[in-house]
């Protein structure tokens, strides 16, 4: 709860100074950033604050398609975002992003490890407009206490005996990923029928669905509010500190594997001391404080190292070998024309 209190306090802050943010006039003096929630250690504000005198102004968003609206309308002069994999390959589509000055982030080119970069080229083929900052897979979190046997498949959601005990992600590429992979397609699959059948099988598990939420699904299976719930892998770390009865797997009809990278946005009011924040977060000590904070594997290498947790150090959630696994995907980005399908789509699963 402390971390929930943090967060509420710094966005309540951030929002009144985001009011003042139509202005064409910034002061030199702040970075403005728009983040998931929850996804950094408060502290680690306020350290760059001390330490370079540069006022971080901070907002929060739940989803990437709550939060791309707002960037695409420039309703407020953001100069940092940190969407994931198939929504940057959508921003930089747009023109919404700028390239990055490596040179100026020094530290982002030493320490966020090759392979995180490689995985990037999926969403930005040259590694010009983003940084990773966080990474992890989506697989089913059930409580052994509440659950007949082990778990192995996403055909557990559509289990009648776990009516009303089922959390799904509230997210249209969360929950047609997991639709999609149960029937054997691709999470990136643009086939009319291949997407049908998967909202046909998203309508059929909607009465055995206790609620689709976001953050709120790590609280539930905490509390022992449900049985079943889809969630990232870094919620699932947190959530068996709090509870040891849960249980985390990746489903043997395969997964999605993410990243979320830091973008600039094309008009960012102050570049300079954007670059300063991106640096300093990619300081082995810095990203190691954020990753035991929020508990999302981190791709700096430095930081890795710097994990004195053997347990977390070795652990198959937040650092697993992901070439065990079959049919590992990344989002991509698939046009316009596919979001506005899918979009439909999901307001025919809500709304049936």
């Amino acid at each position: 709860m402390k971390k929930l209190v943090a967060l509420a306090c710094i966005t309540a802050t951030s929002v009144a100074a985001l009011s003042g943010c139509g202005s064409s006039e910034s002061s030199n003096g702040e970075v403005i950033v728009y983040n998931w929630g929850e996804y950094i250690d408060p502290d680690v504000l306020e350290m760059f604050e001390e330490e370079t005198g540069i006022k971080v102004v901070y907002d929060e968003y739940e989803t990437n398609e709550t939060m791309y609206p707002k960037v695409e309308a420039g309703a407020a002069q953001y100069d940092l975002v940190c969407p994931s994999d198939y929504m940057i390959d959508k921003m930089i589509e747009k023109g919404l992003v700028q390239e990055l000055n490596f040179d100026n982030i020094p530290n982002a080119k030493q320490y966020i490890g090759e392979q995180y970069y490689e995985q990037s080229k999926e969403f930005d083929p040259e590694n010009k407009y983003s940084i990773p900052y966080c990474w992890g897979t989506v697989g089913i979190l059930y409580n052994q206490t509440m659950v007949s046997e082990p778990i192995t498949s996403w055909d557990v959601l559509w289990d009648a005996q776990y009516e009303n005990n089922i959390l799904m992600q509230d997210s249209v590429r969360d929950a047609f990923m997991v639709a999609l992979k149960r029937n054997g397609n691709s999470m990136n699959s643009t086939d009319d029928a291949e997407l049908n059948a998967a909202k046909d099988a998203l309508i059929e598990q909607k009465p055995l669905v206790q609620a689709y939420v976001v953050d709120q699904v790590r609280d539930k299976m905490i509390g022992n509010e449900a049985a079943i719930g889809v969630i990232y892998s870094g919620e699932a770390i947190y959530t068996q500190r709090e509870n040891s009865d849960l249980v985390y797997v990746i489903p043997e009809e395969g997964t999605n594997v993410w990243i979320d990278s830091w973008v600039m946005l094309k008009d960012a009011p102050n570049k300079e001391n954007a670059e300063k924040f991106l640096d300093f977060l990619c300081r082995p000590e810095i990203a190691l404080k954020n990753f035991e904070y929020i508990t999302y594997s981190t791709p700096n290498t430095g930081a890795q190292e710097l994990i004195e947790d053997e347990d977390i150090k070795n652990s198959p959630i937040a650092f697993p070998d992901l070439s065990q696994y079959n049919n590992i995907e990344t989002f991509q980005y698939l046009g316009e024309e596919f979001d506005e399908k899918l979009n439909e789509l999901w307001k025919q699963v809500k709304s049936n």
